[in-house]
């Protein structure tokens, strides 16, 4: 093969790593020639590194920095593809995607079962060089071997070819179950023409829906599963039937018809499990977990088990005061449903404090919620985001900005913050490219979510979450683009996903602090900040229903480790075991006040275990995990000062710079000087020196 790619595939914008990538440019058409030719190209890389010139010995570059490197255009091409996907997916590029997907997620476990390049790493390993690597290259090499075992290189062929199959099938499941997702999704609208229904709900999401009915040519309001639509209608509207309807919608999306996905979910966990069997292991939560802080999945158990027994007793006070609430309120209503939920409990809010987030809304603009951000990193971490308008992007709404730390060019970011039906739901951040800043190599990530909008002569008004949200991805965004870290795949945010939610986390802390509040929340049309009395309620607010919040996150963390600790082993075993529906209802139920429906099919949508291979699968007690992480953390700042430059910088070159250069409890030791402390989560949320029935 020639080492040059051929006349068309120099065109073709997916061959080579660019850091200005032509997003405008990029046709579905692009995707297969480009990944085979990356494929051969990654192929070449591979037996270079097994295949030695006669006489060459065994040496950190050709060796170990060159299976670093391995494939790296092949990532770079499918990290870009797989996004495009996400946020403007077309039939083309679906059908493209699927097309070179197999072959990619083959190459790639037939890469840590190639006997010739695991002997390769081990000789190197071996060697005089290979015992005398510095801490971060040592840590490479360590993880290394580690996946090679963990991706079956001591499997005999038999297993390693069934291996090999089971990831290729699980890389097209989970890619087909977020597309039954995103699709059902889009499939639902309701259109309300009587205006008297829409009592109670907000003058902003009803100017909304008015402008979604618009957009397709529609009389009335439109109301769809994007998140901007759905939350207001049962967090305010008063027709319970209207309530009811997007509840069910919700609940049974991806669920039956065409686009179900339970028989996808069974056979993701079913296949998870095989392969953890496979490579010796008793289940797939051990599989995931044995590189991260918890290390398994029966101590992720104990770890959410611990967090709800201290939760729970305050969780049935709260339930039996919603309850009290409503009959209190209207003695007929009968038993909450769980379209009732939301709505009521916004009710005994404003009953107890007087407090409306929708009251908060003028104060939270988009625009100031940015600056007042890139304000709060420059305090902090001595960093300067600046816009820039010379990068491609994908759609017209996708905002674009600079990083720089002085004169030092960190990277750039792109910003892509409101809803369309070409876009997956959620709120996410990714990296595109993994540089090294120091040495002229910037780096290059993005940030999505689906905020509510700018409606008519008015900015983008967010709710006070969304204002978490931005921060939050924020975060994650810092923890790409303020990494120092040499090696790329121990760099930013590749570190144990129970770790990686502590940069993101704390970031929406400086949410609720009036100092950092003031640097951005001002009236879009007057200018003031939040009137101290507002401020008030939302201080006195903020633990409303704190323990109803945090049972709700143990009930998916639980779900998760349900699933996969029991629910997979009898799907593998071929034994007797309830329907997925059903499995899901009886362990969810005692973390939500109201009844379940029959049909509990919150599953089906449940995207962070079953929108990849891996994700969140057996890891989403991350999220509390790391709560208590950010609240300790948080606790350094609080001490010392909201800004304190000196704690920013701390934090900044112990955790932010740091990645995965080192074992992150140690990182999390040096910055903190001991270890976590569990009482600082309870504190925040309230559940310390309160009683509880």
């Amino acid at each position: 093969m020639s080492d040059a790619p051929s006349p068309d595939l120099e065109q073709n914008p997916l061959v080579r790593e660019t850091f200005r990538i032509p997003f405008d440019e990029i046709e579905p058409t692009h995707v297969v020639p480009a990944v085979d030719h990356l494929l051969a190209e990654a192929e070449a890389e591979l037996q270079a590194i097994v295949e030695l010139p006669e006489g060459a010995a065994r040496t950190r570059e050709n060796t170990l920095d060159a299976f670093e490197s391995l494939g790296r255009g092949l990532e770079w091409a499918m990290g870009v593809v797989s996004h495009l996907e996400s946020v403007a997916t077309t039939d083309g590029l679906r059908d493209a995607y699927e097309a070179v997907q197999p072959k990619v997620s083959a190459f790639g476990s037939r890469v840590f079962q190639d006997p010739a390049l695991f002997s390769a790493l081990r000789d190197f390993a071996a060697t005089d060089a290979g015992k005398t690597l510095d801490a971060t290259a040592a840590r490479l090499l360590e993880h290394t071997l580690d996946a090679f075992r963990r991706n079956g290189a001591e499997l005999d062929e038999t297993g390693k070819r069934r291996l090999a199959a089971i990831d290729v099938e699980l890389a097209q499941l989970t890619t087909k179950y977020s597309q039954n997702s995103l699709d059902s999704t889009n499939a639902f609208e309701l259109v309300i023409t009587d205006e008297a229904r829409l009592a109670g709900l907000p003058e902003s999401a009803r100017e909304a829906a008015r402008a979604r009915a618009e957009q397709k040519d529609l009389e009335g309001w439109r109301f769809t599963l994007q998140a901007p639509s759905w939350i207001p209608v049962l967090t305010y509207l008063e027709d319970r039937d209207i309530r009811r309807q997007i509840y069910l919608a919700l609940n049974d999306r991806a669920s039956e018809g065409e686009l179900d996905n339970r028989g996808l979910i069974e056979d993701i966990l079913r296949l998870r499990e095989e392969k953890a069997r496979l490579l010796g292991y008793a289940s797939f939560a051990d599989l995931v977990l044995e590189d991260r802080m918890a290390k398994t999945g029966e101590a992720a158990r104990r770890f959410v088990d611990d967090l709800r027994g201290r939760s729970e007793p305050f969780f049935v006070e709260e339930s039996a005061a919603l309850r009290a609430f409503v009959a209190e309120q209207d003695p007929s209503y009968g038993e909450l449903q769980p379209w009732d939920v939301g709505f009521w409990a916004e009710r005994q809010r404003r009953a107890l404090y007087d407090f409306d987030d929708e009251q908060l809304r003028p104060y939270f603009s988009l625009e100031a919620v940015l600056g007042g951000l890139f304000d709060l990193v420059d305090r902090l971490y001595g960093i300067r985001v600046e816009p820039v308008d010379d990068l491609p992007v994908w759609h017209e709404s996708v905002r674009t900005y600079r990083v720089l730390d002085g004169e030092r060019d960190l990277g750039c970011f792109y910003a892509d913050l409101h809803p369309r039906e070409s876009k997956r739901g959620g709120a996410w951040m990714n990296s595109l490219i993994t540089g090294l800043p120091h040495a002229g190599r910037p780096h290059l990530g993005l940030i999505c979510g689906n905020l509510s909008e700018p409606l008519g002569d008015k900015p983008a008004l967010l709710t006070h979450n969304e204002v978490e949200t931005v921060f939050h991805e924020f975060g994650h965004l810092l923890h790409h683009m303020l990494s120092e870290v040499e090696i790329p795949s121990l760099a930013g945010t590749n570190v144990a996903w129970d770790f990686v939610e502590l940069p993101s986390q704390i970031m929406e802390n400086w949410c609720w602090e009036r100092e950092s509040l003031d640097l951005f929340a001002r009236h879009y049309q007057s200018g003031e900040t939040i009137p101290e009395a507002l401020f008030a309620k939302l201080q006195r607010a903020r633990n409303f229903r704190s323990a109803s919040a945090s049972m709700r996150q143990l009930g998916f963390a639980t779900l998760d480790l349900s699933l996969h600790l029991d629910y997979a082993p009898k799907l593998l075993a071929g034994e007797d075991h309830p329907a997925l529906l059903d499995f899901a209802r009886e362990v969810s139920q005692p973390f939500t006040l109201a009844t379940l429906p029959e049909r509990y099919a919150m599953i089906c949508r449940f995207g962070h275990l079953f929108s990849s291979p891996v994700a969140y699968a057996s890891g989403y007690y991350s999220y509390k995990w790391a709560e208590v992480l950010d609240a300790d953390a948080f606790g350094m700042f609080k001490e010392r000062g909201l800004f304190s430059p000196e704690v920013g910088a701390r934090f900044r070159a112990l955790i932010l710079a740091r990645g995965n250069s080192r074992d992150p409890a140690e990182l999390f030791r040096e910055f903190r000087g001991r270890e976590p402390q569990l009482d600082a989560l309870l504190e925040r949320e309230g559940l310390v020196g309160r009683g509880a029935a």
